[in-house]
């Protein structure tokens, strides 16, 4: 298997932290997610791709601290978000690595460099290294 970052990475839409993902009525990707700095600050997040997974834009929207999360107003947010998109699919979605950086931290999809050149590349979501992605790139699964 070929070492290195991914082109793309496929996430497979499940009752966990890929909740919301999947493609808008006209074949953008989407992913609604809730990134984290530890112990510091709590954001609401929408990524959107093209039909070929590069990047577009994103919402990203900074909540506050986590012990003064207000969790009614984040879902409203989510569903305002979710609203914004119209009519969508959820499922799998193939998209690309991306780094972005808003309220003074860096958001993305980011490649990390193993430190061994014999081990593998991996892909994390960050703020909060909650998900993370190994190759096969297009397995669709993540850890935690």
């Amino acid at each position: 298997m070929k070492k290195g970052a991914p082109k793309l990475i496929t996430i497979d839409h499940d009752d966990y932290h890929a909740e919301h993902v999947g493609k808008t009525k006209d074949g953008r990707q989407f992913f609604l997610t809730t990134p984290f700095v530890p112990r510091k600050r709590e954001f609401i997040a929408l990524f959107l791709f093209d039909k070929k997974g590069a990047f577009e834009s994103a919402i990203i929207d900074d909540l506050g601290t986590r012990s003064k999360l207000d969790h009614d107003k984040r879902e409203a947010r989510r569903d305002e978000l979710l609203a914004s998109l119209g009519k969508v699919k959820y499922g799998r979605i193939k998209i690309a690595p991306f780094t972005i950086k808003r309220h003074g931290v860096k958001f993305g999809l980011i490649p990390r460099a193993p430190d061994d050149p014999a081990d593998d590349w991996c892909v994390t979501l960050e703020p909060g290294d909650y998900m993370c992605f190994w190759p096969p790139w297009t397995s669709g699964i993540y850890d935690t």
